[in-house]
């Protein structure tokens, strides 16, 4: 019995060579659409080829075949992905009544028909009739006579086509995998005096695909793409450690309804890693710190935000991709503190991105319902307090968002208010160093 030391290839076939250009088009929802540019050799007639080097993640119902050289005619039949990799478990299912050999590991050779087999045993029906179950532990080498009928070392996809000439041929060869996506993270230095946010954007790439691209025209969109429901496939585990790539940042425009930023030089997407390229070179803008309290979703925490316009003339102006924004602010001895992060959404130019940074620790809010009166059987009033205290040692202004519902209205408020939609009104209150402020107001609601 011959023992297997490597894998060979299932099929004798004309093989793909490498690729001339390939171009990697990234979305935010585990998608990537490739262009592959490859000579293949082809013969006259109809044949088979192997088109290998393929993500272990792609939509093989997705390839596009286009031949590049002109004059020539070449027309794809038939195709077939195969998926089924060699692995230790594969071989001993595929050799399920077949005979292999086992050695262990002082030597001995145990010889059979495989019967069954499970991660830590194997049953061996001997020459002699004899049962036998040997522990995979004991064991130091396997041996196959041969690589099984369908299993293959990577996945292949396998074309049956029509040619009319024999020889090599350009071809450009497109296709869509999973595996693949980005995002954008934003890092925002806050000044000392807490007015100014100097930004920077970088794209996150994750390639979890199987395949690296290497040398790629890398390019990024930026929006909510329509896509059907894919079956359910297995999460590649396991990623390398993020490479942080510097220089020149993308170039964005609009294109269709979304935006697509273009890398202006060639980028190496690694399989299994976590890639990070500048989005745009870092701007300054202005910015407010402002303190939300919204009673009903926090009864007594006063959120802290900042908000900044994505404007030319505030130093951005560029359409800004959904993603994570983490705020710093340097100590007075320089160094950097973590004051929060949020996610923003896609956010285009002259639009204003509000950022959840925490909880004030120095302002305190609390409301209480003072009394409930029944006017009629169809109307009730309410009486609220909400009484804000600053503890911090400089002036503040409280937006407070207070939610009703049913249909009200407001009869009486000790400060001005907006109605910001059909259920929340908005009153600012303004509260001194050291102070407390109270906002009464009465709402009545009626039913109908």
């Amino acid at each position: 019995m011959r023992t297997m030391k490597t894998f060979l290839f299932l099929l004798i076939l004309p093989l793909t060579l490498a690729a001339d250009e390939v171009a990697v088009t990234v979305y935010n929802s585990n998608l990537g659409v490739i262009s592959e540019t490859r000579r293949l050799a082809f013969n006259q007639g109809v044949d088979r080829l192997a088109f290998r080097d393929v993500p272990t993640q792609i939509d093989a119902a997705s390839v596009r075949f286009e031949l590049v050289s002109p004059g020539r005619q070449v027309s794809i039949l038939e195709q077939n992905y195969a998926f089924d990799l060699v692995s230790p478990q594969q071989m001993y299912q595929k050799y399920i009544d077949k005979e292999i050999e086992l050695i262990d590991k002082d030597g001995r050779l145990f010889a059979g028909t495989l019967l069954a087999y499970n991660s830590g045993a194997v049953t061996l029906l001997e020459e002699s009739g004899r049962i036998k179950i040997v522990l995979l532990e004991n064991i130091s080498e396997v041996n196959f006579p041969s690589l099984p009928d369908g299993l293959i070392t990577r996945p292949t996809l396998f074309w049956v086509y029509e040619s009319d000439y024999s020889g090599e041929l350009e071809c450009r060869v497109g296709y869509q995998t999973g595996g693949m996506s980005w995002s954008a993270e934003y890092v925002g230095l806050l000044s000392s005096d807490e007015s100014k946010l100097d930004l920077s954007g970088w794209a996150s790439i994750n390639n979890s695909s199987g395949k690296t691209y290497s040398e790629a025209k890398l390019k990024l969109v930026a929006g909510d793409i329509s896509r059907a429901a894919p079956p359910p496939r297995a999460m590649t585990k396991g990623m390398a450690m993020a490479e942080t790539s510097m220089g020149a940042g993308f170039e964005e425009k609009a294109f269709f309804e979304y935006h697509l930023y273009t890398l202006p030089r060639h980028a190496t997407v690694a399989d299994k890693e976590i890639k990070q390229i500048s989005l745009f070179d870092p701007a300054q803008t202005a910015a407010e710190k402002v303190f939300i309290y919204r009673p009903e979703r926090h009864p007594t925490n006063v959120e802290v935000r900042l908000k900044f316009v994505n404007s030319r003339s505030g130093g951005l102006g560029m359409p800004l991709p959904g993603g994570r924004i983490r705020l710093f602010k340097a100590d007075d001895d320089g160094s950097v503190i973590l004051l929060g992060e949020d996610r923003i959404k896609h956010t285009p130019r002259d639009e204003e991105v509000t950022v959840k940074v925490g909880n004030a620790f120095d302002v305190v809010a609390e409301e209480r319902l003072m009394s409930q009166t029944r006017i009629s059987a169809k109307v009730e009033d309410r009486q609220y307090e909400i009484e804000i205290r600053n503890r911090k040692e400089t002036d503040i202004t409280v937006t407070v968002e207070k939610r009703f519902y049913g249909y009200w209205e407001i009869n009486e408020s000790n400060f001005a208010y907006r109605r910001k939609d059909a259920n929340t009104v908005e009153f600012e209150i303004p509260v001194g160093a050291g102070q407390t402020e109270q906002l009464n107001c009465l709402a009545r609601f009626t039913s109908r």
